[in-house]
């Protein structure tokens, strides 16, 4: 059964030196390029085989410049493409919510990253039925951000841009502002993903062996 629920990724084109900065200062700029791009890839591959009707990319930088570009282009084609906006990550969240949902279905919009590559369309599948059945849907990650976050309207995700980004305790406040809101919020199960290299045994072992990201880090000898 296909679900009214559209996925969106919010996804950063894997440009050598401006990809996994954090995992470049280990692996090098290239390298840390190519395991960004295999994230994004194997979680395009989850979405674009989830039972839902409609899948969008907001996405950032030059993929001319991105490894991998030829297989993200080609696997883009299987989604809608839209141009992040905003003068911050979350004001650039926020309007993604907004542009994906606006269209003449006003499906719920489940969102996600490219740094959890072990995401399932069954798990993906999951959310989304959850996200049917309640007003916002979180799943927070390891480090403390957030994984995942399902609205069941744009309006509810506009509590991000008072939300700090990319710290400690951005799954907490995320939760908090929903919550402060009005916003139900069904919690969903904790993903790692992947900022350092101390992520990646972590990530790899939750991902199939033979996923992209497993093979690129095995080859990168991580």
């Amino acid at each position: 059964m296909t679900l009214p629920v559209t996925v969106l990724v919010v996804a950063k084109a894997p440009e050598p030196g401006l990809a996994k900065t954090r995992l470049a200062a280990t692996v090098g700029e290239r390298v840390a390029a190519e395991i960004a791009a295999a994230a994004l890839l194997d979680t395009l591959d989850a979405v674009a085989a989830a039972p839902v009707a409609a899948r969008v990319v907001a996405l950032t930088g030059d993929l001319d410049n991105a490894a991998g570009a030829a297989e993200i282009r080609r696997r883009l084609q299987a989604f809608t493409v839209i141009a992040q906006r905003g003068d911050d990550f979350a004001d650039r969240l926020a309007n993604a919510h907004a542009d994906a949902a606006d269209g003449p279905a006003g499906h719920p919009v489940l969102q996600i990253g490219m740094d959890t590559p072990q995401v399932t369309a069954d798990l993906m599948g999951d959310c989304a039925a959850l996200l049917l059945e309640s007003p916002a849907v979180l799943g927070l990650a390891a480090d403390g951000g957030w994984w995942v976050l399902g609205v069941q309207t744009p309006a509810a995700a506009d509590c991000l841009r008072g939300v700090p980004m990319s710290v400690p305790e951005t799954g907490e406040l995320t939760l908090k502002a929903l919550r402060d809101n009005g916003v139900g919020v069904v919690t969903v199960r904790q993903l790692a993903d992947v900022d350092v290299v101390a992520d990646v045994a972590v990530v790899r072992a939750a991902c199939a062996p033979g996923s992209r990201f497993a093979r690129v880090t095995r080859a990168a000898g991580l």
